[in-house]
C-alpha cells in the first residue's frame, strides 16, 4: 500500500502497476488521506483508478492489519456519514 499526505481531500486509488496501470494481481492500492486541518481542496481532472473521493468530510483513515491481509475505512468527524472501507490481500 502507498499512503500519502497533505492533499486535503480523500482518495482511493484501485491497485496499479509502477505505469499507473491497474494491476489487481501484483499492483499497489493507494490512498490519499488529507482529511484534516486546512479546508478541502477541490478535484480536478478525476484520474484512472480511482475508485473512491470526497472531498467535503473531515475524519481519518483507520488500517487493522493481519498476517496475511490488511482491513482500510474512513472514519468521518461526528455528524458526517461519509464512509470507505474493504479488506485486501498481501502480496
Amino acid at each position: 500500500m502507498v499512503l500519502w499526505g497533505h492533499n486535503h481531500v480523500y482518495e482511493r486509488f484501485d491497485p496499479m502497476n509502477p505505469s499507473g496501470a491497474l494491476d489487481t494481481a501484483r499492483g499497489l492500492r493507494t490512498w490519499v488521506a488529507g482529511m484534516g486541518g486546512a479546508d478541502h481542496y477541490n478535484f480536478g481532472t478525476i484520474q484512472p483508478n480511482s475508485a473512491a473521493r470526497n472531498n467535503n468530510t473531515f475524519g481519518v483513515l483507520k488500517f487493522t492489519l493481519h498476517a496475511g491481509s490488511y482491513d482500510w475505512q474512513f472514519v468521518p468527524v461526528a455528524g458526517k456519514t461519509y464512509t470507505d472501507s474493504g479488506t485486501a490481500g498481501c502480496h
